[in-house]
């Protein structure tokens, strides 16, 4: 990358917020000659998105070869079998690690040696857009950062925020049903540090500078190792401050501000993803203002409310939530998921669906062989946090009686959706895959996440996908069909204009429009077992069937998806 001015004004500003006009001088000279170091190392990218980009969220050892490590296998894998249908491809932790599935970071600048090294991931770069995870709220217990802490070395001084075992921190918001603080022996004797995931994921302190700038350097090491976009894992609780709920804090969005400002700088086509599983207006304030803090975002709430509208038959509130989605801006759009490496969360439904229907999907997880984890609340009571499932048996039971292409139909309604919506589609693997519960890694485990984490022999899969009356070749192919179909869509553009039609309850549809080209599309989804009509007031084609239709009632078989393409300048239905 080519060595150029770095405006510093809007970085003073932030950092002023942030730590105060005394401390930011000093701050400021150091992060100056941060962003030199790196300003001349990190290449070019890719910027921006179309309707052609889809992102995949897997692990690095997703997939495992016979012969080769995970990394190369997965890169190889996605060449063969899916090629350029994704775009991003979303690494989730791949750092040493001692918990949670690489979500307690002993080394944010090393690759795990089971799974490949840094010229795995920068070969990966040249062929996909790829997401690295920034686990920068907390550290592993086991960590260089803690070791230095705990010997006292001077240069890691207040790393990390040490209390009093009696200090009140009711008012403090909280995820797990774990305690907020952890005793840890150290040089000086006990000292309780904050752990807001579990006794080994040690809270960052970023009222030190000095951890603000070591962070930043390892996330520029990321655009230089080929990082495409940086998800900020964890990300609403960065900032502490005692006497409030520490998520959502003013000096949070402030500094992930200030990184995208950083960013903007020196690698410009370094998108941010910020993970904040929470209530939706909560998640859209991390756009900021018109996306100029992260420029993508997870619509949390959508997950849920498929599975909702799938489970009773009735698009009704997945429909009036919709209808209020916002167009944030030509620089900011949502990626839409359904499943992720997590459980569905279940925060996002907070003030859509009643607590008895929240207590209905409870259930439904309980009845299809999955679990929900919770989280406690100030009062001491515990409310649904996630469900722990596959998408796939979220959306079919696996005790019913019914034929797998059924089921495939509707799982498929399922992914339709997120894939026609103003945004970019998130896809996780298992529901590429059509996996289903994985009740032996919960075994091995212990842990409730792990139904949804299946590690899958390559030569296996491969034969599976090979096999047209398969569960996942029949998904697989499913997906490929609607990703390729996407790829040539104007109005399917993230930024293209969204209207949700109302039909009644056994449809979702969705309209969608770019001025551009003037193309218009109704997007039909019937989420019932029973066929629908649908009032279609023009001409179209049929884009998944290459079917001309004329203006007239259509009728929707169940679980049917229609992709009605008009070719019509800008008309209300």
């Amino acid at each position: 990358m080519e060595k150029h001015a770095i405006d510093l004004s809007m970085i003073r500003r932030r950092l002023e917020f942030v730590y105060g006009a005394e401390r930011t001088p000093a701050i400021l000279d150091e992060l100056q000659a941060l962003m030199d170091k790196y300003a001349c190392k990190i290449p070019l990218g890719q910027a921006g998105w179309s309707q052609r980009d889809t992102f995949l969220i897997t692990y690095g050892d997703s997939i495992l070869g016979e012969d080769t490590a995970p990394l190369p296998s997965l890169h190889a894998f996605l060449q063969s079998e899916v090629g350029d249908l994704l775009t991003f491809v979303h690494l989730l932790p791949f750092y040493p690690y001692t918990s949670d599935d690489g979500f307690s970071v002993v080394d944010f600048r090393a690759v795990r040696e089971d799974l490949g090294d840094w010229s795995d991931l920068e070969a990966m770069s040249a062929d996909y857009r790829l997401v690295y995870d920034g686990v920068i709220n907390h550290v592993s217990a086991s960590s260089g950062y803690m070791k230095a802490y705990a010997s006292g070395d001077l240069e890691y001084e207040n790393f990390f925020v040490s209390l009093d075992p009696e200090t009140d921190t009711s008012s403090v918001l909280r995820t797990r049903n774990l305690p907020l603080l952890h005793e840890f022996e150290t040089c000086r004797g006990g000292e309780w540090l904050w752990t807001t995931f579990s006794a080994d994921q040690v809270d960052l302190n970023y009222d030190n500078p000095k951890v603000l700038l070591e962070i930043l350097d390892v996330l520029l090491l990321y655009a230089v190792k080929g990082a495409g976009m940086i998800r900020l894992d964890a990300i609403p609780y960065l900032w502490k401050e005692l006497g409030t709920s520490c998520a959502h804090l003013p000096q949070t969005h402030e500094l992930i501000k200030l990184m995208r400002d950083i960013y903007d700088q020196v690698a410009p086509h370094v998108l941010l993803l910020t993970e904040t599983n929470v209530p939706h207006q909560e998640n859209v304030s991390y756009f900021g203002q018109e996306g100029d803090e992260a420029q993508m975002i997870y619509n949390f709430s959508l997950a849920p409310l498929i599975v909702w509208s799938l489970f009773k038959g009735d698009a009704s509130v997945l429909s009036n939530w919709a209808r209020e989605l916002e167009y944030i801006g030509p620089k900011a759009t949502y990626l839409n998921i359904t499943a992720t490496h997590d459980g569905i969360g279940m925060r996002p439904t907070e003030g859509i669906l009643t607590e008895d229907e929240r207590n209905e999907l409870v259930q439904m997880s309980y009845d299809r062989g999955g679990d929900m984890t919770g989280k406690r609340n100030s009062d001491g009571s515990v409310s649904p946090y996630e469900l722990n499932l596959t998408y796939f048996d979220a959306i079919n039971d696996p005790n019913a009686d019914e034929s797998k292409s059924l089921q495939v139909k509707r799982f498929m309604v399922s992914q339709s959706i997120p894939i026609v919506l103003m945004g970019i589609p998130g896809i996780y693997i298992h529901s590429l895959l059509g996996s289903r519960n994985d009740y032996d890694g919960v075994k091995v485990t212990g842990r409730a996440r792990s139904i949804n984490r299946e590690q899958l022999c390559e030569v296996e899969l491969k034969a599976a996908l090979g096999d047209e009356s398969s569960l996942r070749s029949q998904v697989f192919a499913a997906y490929k069909h609607l990703l390729a179909c996407r790829r040539s869509l104007s109005a399917l553009h993230p930024n293209a204009k969204q209207v949700i039609v109302d039909t009644g309850p056994g449809l979702f549809v969705v309209r969608r429009e770019t001025i551009v080209t003037g193309e218009v599309m109704f997007c039909v989804h019937n989420v019932t077992s029973d066929p629908q009509s649908f009032d279609l007031s023009h001409a179209a084609t049929d884009v998944l069937s290459c079917k001309s239709l004329e203006a007239g009632e259509l009728s929707v078989e169940p679980y049917g998806i229609y992709w009605l393409q008009c070719n019509m300048l800008s008309r209300s239905l």
